[in-house]
């Protein structure tokens, strides 16, 4: 291939000798710089040798790199292999994750008054080996956790650019490999620092960045991912040698004090990355270059405060000024001014006048406070804005609440959904999603502005991330709160802190939902303005404001966010504008931080204190149901084309994952409808009294076989079509026609036996004993959240214990799980009943009678859950079931459901003194077939409950007597006791009445 170059390009070699680069001794360009190669004696060359080599040479990378050691981590600084071209470029490696952050600055003079200065951290997914999941399989616009990272970086090294420079600065960080153990973004603030020292800008760094974790009360420096999700701080704090730039923290209501000793420790590790980076610097760095910056002269500022101060100064000592007021009277001392300048035909100070009024302004409100403690709307420098508290001012929404302090007014509301709704996160490090998310959203209206509303701004995810981090430390574990939590941050009105009120606003609309926070978080912000002798750029004088306005956020020197429990501290955000802070000073702001977040608490805690239910058939419902695998596909449907119509027809929405289906409804209606179509597709357990919607698929001269519960079929025989005797059975049904059906048995052969006529009045003088109409279809407690009545105002929490009565594990063929939380009947086959009795010992009964049915625990009962251990409303639910297993026993309390009567509508609280299941003897015999209403029998007291009794009629049945208003209550376990049947209740459990001793 050499030899073809050459006689296809003669001109190659017949460059002389003398012009080419190696004959000078120049090198490859490395580092950005041109340099030349070492020279070395070489005897002299003969004609023939005079030709360069044929073969590619070598190329020279000539690398710079620095090694050390935080925290029994070997970290490294790398410049000069890669991008050498940028002003600046450092790679930083900590085990096998390596950052590439470049800098560079844009040429020629800045025509502006502020610092360009654009930050972008981007994770591209080769970091980590993957292919991007999109349809272009690219990475498209920046991610939350980028802008976030962008922010990190930005925050510290800001402030140590010299005033007035005003060129167009960019810094890019990119991780270019990540082991999944080590968070990029430190590092990323690390390289940043480092490139730039290297580059020609003018920059007051270096500065140092570190994360310090928590575990048993042990400070960890530099923790792993693995260690933070243990960790129940994690601060991340930059600094210079001697002053504090940033901090940044999320953690589980850390003490002030336990705070104060992580930052104490933080800095001195952060301080170990500063040498690194001005040895590499001295090794490789650039000269810094000569920039032009834009300052305001000391003469143009002296004639702009001789003009403006007075009437500046009159405004600002003046507290019935409001925030527009007081910047239309600034505006117009600004338009004096200008005017005085054009008289004069003053050039240079009409150019810099915004610049030098805005350091008037800054001088007076510093002065003043400074030297007379008082502010600018009046308020001493510890005191907190008037505040405002509305929760629930939005019924119809799951959660809401409005939060006002001072002029800053916030709106929030909580949206619930299933564990499907989560957000699905793309980062190289930490969790695959997440379930609960604060979006945050600061309009123009806010500030009386126009403007436009265009992606995802920087300003609205920080503040955003803020208070949710802020909120997390309190929200309840997973396995207890498996719900996905939507927080909305609405800015009605910004006037200062409006992400501290986004903290106040979000935990009062999460109790507003129901959520069963541990207790409310509250966040304010403190300020700073401070007095600095030029000579020495030391603090001479300096006040700490609590609930800082937006014009002292303006014109101070930092916004400290802290938020927090009565416990402790949840998150921290600190900014400052000079180039640094003292640390002594940092942790001299947490206590009045503290003071002024437990006066916001106690506002917050007077208008909601514990989390909300809900009885409004109107609120949203939530239900978790526990199915078989095989049950979900069928529910799912091919490529999910059932489970897409039903949320199209219902406005539901269904997750699914592993076994549970989670529903979301609007309302209840809503939620009895999906399940309605879920049990139609799934089945339910079959149960006896249970009512059941079916199809009736074929008509017989001895009855209609219907089709019910997800495939089943039963049988609805002709005499169970009505009261009245019926001839034809086309008569009364059609096929293909709906029924609501009530199970009342199986046959010998297995064939389920269906009712309708259960389901209709009975006609007669006994039709007010019976429950009246079709007797609706069976729910289950749905697993739901609510935001109306305040659980502390509720006067009674009725929590009765069913008692678990084993039956039989025996199944028949095809019978599905039950969604029903009442206690539910298995239909069992008589060879199966006779078995059981042989094992119990007891006298077998031919095979041709009738079998009693067995209790059987439902298999996937849903898991109930409910805030303040109030009990959830089902007005199915059933405090008794008909069992006939022949030998009972005890079992211990197994769930908490609301007991209750179908009829009456009203709760009832179990107390259990004491079971006595020995088997008794009634004469008559008494069976689920011959008891009729009005029918006498002796009974024996089972349970004791707080409104009425649960009595043994014989044979294995239970039976209910409720308390009457001025009757007899003092009974005991084991009474026998006179009673004649009265009614039923839907599920089938008679209803017992007292009879008086003959």
């Amino acid at each position: 291939m050499v030899s073809v170059a050459r006689k296809s390009n003669p001109l190659l070699t017949s460059i002389p000798l003398f012009l080419t680069w190696r004959r000078f001794g120049f090198r490859s360009i490395c580092n950005g710089r041109v340099g030349f190669a070492p020279s070395s004696p070489s005897p002299s060359l003969s004609p023939s040798d005079s030709e360069p080599p044929a073969v590619a040479g070598t190329k020279v990378l000539e690398t710079f790199k620095e090694e050390f050691e935080i925290g029994s981590r070997l970290i490294s600084l790398e410049t000069g292999k890669i991008a050498r071209f940028a002003n600046g470029a450092v790679v930083i490696a900590m085990d096998e994750t390596k950052v590439l952050s470049t800098v560079a600055s844009a040429k020629g003079e800045a025509v502006r008054d502020f610092l360009p200065l654009t930050v972008e951290y981007q994770e591209k997914q080769f970091a980590q080996g993957v292919i991007p999941n999109t349809f272009m399989r690219r990475e498209g616009a920046p991610k939350e956790r980028e802008l976030l990272c962008g922010r990190l970086i930005d925050r510290p090294i800001r402030p140590l650019f010299p005033a007035g420079f005003y060129h167009e600065v960019q810094v890019m960080a990119s991780v270019l490999s990540s082991d999944g153990k080590q968070d990029p973004d430190v590092m990323a603030a690390n390289a940043t620092s480092a490139a730039l020292m290297l580059s020609d800008i003018p920059w007051g760094g270096p500065i140092g960045v570190i994360r310090i974790g928590r575990i048993c009360g042990q400070f960890i420096i530099n923790p792993t991912m693995d260690e933070l999700s243990l960790s129940d701080l994690n601060l991340v704090y930059a600094c210079t040698r001697d002053k504090t730039l940033m901090i940044d923290v999320q953690a589980r209501e850390i003490s002030e004090k336990d705070l104060e000793a992580g930052l104490r420790l933080a800095h001195p590790e952060a301080v170990k990355y500063l040498e690194p980076q001005i040895r590499l610097a001295a090794k490789a760095g650039k000269s810094k270059k000569e920039y032009t910056l834009s300052m305001v002269s000391d003469g143009t500022l002296e004639k702009i405060r001789n003009l403006a101060e007075a009437p500046i100064e009159a405004v600002f000592t003046d507290p019935t000024y409001g925030k527009f007021e007081r910047g239309e009277a600034l505006d117009r001392i600004t338009q004096d001014v200008k005017r005085v300048l054009e008289e004069e035909c003053d050039e240079e100070s009409l150019k810099v006048l915004p610049k030098a009024v805005d350091t008037v302004r800054k001088k007076v409100v510093r002065k003043r406070i400074v030297t007379e403690g008082i502010r600018v709307d009046g308020r001493h420098l510890d005191e907190v804005r008037p505040l405002f508290c509305e929760a629930g001012n939005l019924p119809i929404l799951h959660g809401s609440s409005l939060f006002s302090r001072g002029d800053t007014q916030v709106l929030c509301t909580v949206t619930l959904g299933a564990p499907g709704d989560a957000q699905r996160l793309e980062s190289v490090v930490g969790p695959p999603s997440k379930r609960f998310m604060l979006h945050y959203s600061f309009p123009p209206f806010s500030i009386n502005e126009v403007g436009k509303r265009v992606g995802l701004n920087r300003r609205e995810v920080g503040h955003g991330t803020l208070a949710e981090k802020g909120l997390l430390a309190v929200l309840p574990p997973e396995e207890d709160f498996p719900y996905t939590v939507r927080v909305n941050s609405e800015v009605m009105a910004s006037d200062g802190s409006t992400s501290m009120a986004t903290v106040c606003g979000g935990s009062m609309a999460l109790m507003d939902a129901g959520i069963p926070l541990r207790e409310h978080v509250a966040g304010v912000s403190v300020g700073l303005v401070s007095e600095v002798d030029p000579s020495t750029g030391t603090i001479k004088d300096y006040r700490i404001l609590t609930d800082i306005l937006g014009l002292e956020d303006h014109l101070g020197d930092m916004d400290f966010k802290i938020a927090g429990t009565r416990k402790g501290i949840t998150a921290i955000q600190l900014d400052i504008k000079p180039a640094g802070i003292p640390l002594d000073i940092i942790c001299e702001s947490l206590e009045p931080a503290c003071k002024g977040r437990l006066q916001i608490l106690d506002h917050m805690e007077r208008e909601i204190s514990t989390p909300r239910t809900q009885d409004d058939r109107n609120s949203p419902r939530l239900a978790t149901l526990k199915f078989s695998n095989d049950a979900i596909r069928r529910l799912i449907g091919p490529l999910g084309v059932l489970k897409r119509k039903i949320e199209e027809e219902t406005g539901a929405r269904i997750s699914v994952s592993d076994g549970t289906l989670t529903i979301v409804a609007k309302n209840q209606s809503v939620m009895e409808k999906v399940q309605e179509k879920v049990d139609f597709i799934v089945g339910r357990e079959i149960e006896i009294g249970g009512i059941y919607k079916g199809i009736v698929s074929s008509i017989k001269e001895y009855g209609a076989f219907v089709e019910f519960n997800g495939g089943q079929q039963g049988l609805l025989h002709i005499s169970e079509l009505s009261h009245e005797p019926v001839s034809r059975i086309s008569d009364v049904v059609s096929v293909g026609q709906k029924l609501s059906l009530m199970c009342i048995g199986q046959d010998v052969r297995g064939n389920i036996k269906l009712s309708l006529k259960a389901t209709l009045p009975r006609s007669g003088p006994e039709t007010n004993n019976v429950v009246k109409g079709s007797i609706p279809l069976t729910k289950e407690a749905t697993n739901v959240w609510a935001s109306v009545g305040d659980v502390s105002n509720r006067e009674e929490k009725p929590n009765s214990i069913l008692e678990e009565l084993p039956g039989s594990k025996n199944e028949i063929s095809g019978i599905k799980p039950s969604v029903s939380s009442s206690p539910s009947i298995l239909i069992r086959s008589a060879a199966e009943c006779d078995e059981e009795e042989k094992s119990a010992g007891l006298n077998q009964i031919s095979k041709s009678t009738p079998r009693p049915l067995g209790a059987s625990k439902s298999d996937h009962r849903p898991k109930t859950f409910a805030p303040q251990n109030d009990v959830l409303d089902s007005p199915s639910s059933s405090i008794l079931g008909l069992f006939s297993t022949a030998n009972v026993k005890k079992s211990e309390p197994a769930a908490i459901l609301n007991s209750q009567d179908e009829d009456e509508g009203t709760s009832s609280t179990h107390s259990q003194n004491g079971l006595n299941n020995k088997k008794k003897v009634v004469e008559p015999p008494v069976c689920e077939k011959n008891l009729k209403i009005g029918m006498k029998v002796v009974a024996t007291v089972y349970q004791l409950r707080a409104h009425g009794l649960v009595l043994d009629l014989g044979g294995g049945i239970r039976g209910m007597y409720r308390f009457e208003a001025s009757g007899k209550r003092n009974f005991e376990v084991g009474d026998k006791l006179q009673v004649a049947c009265s009614s039923f209740t839907s599920k089938g459990i008679p209803i017992m009445s007292l009879v008086e001793d003959e």
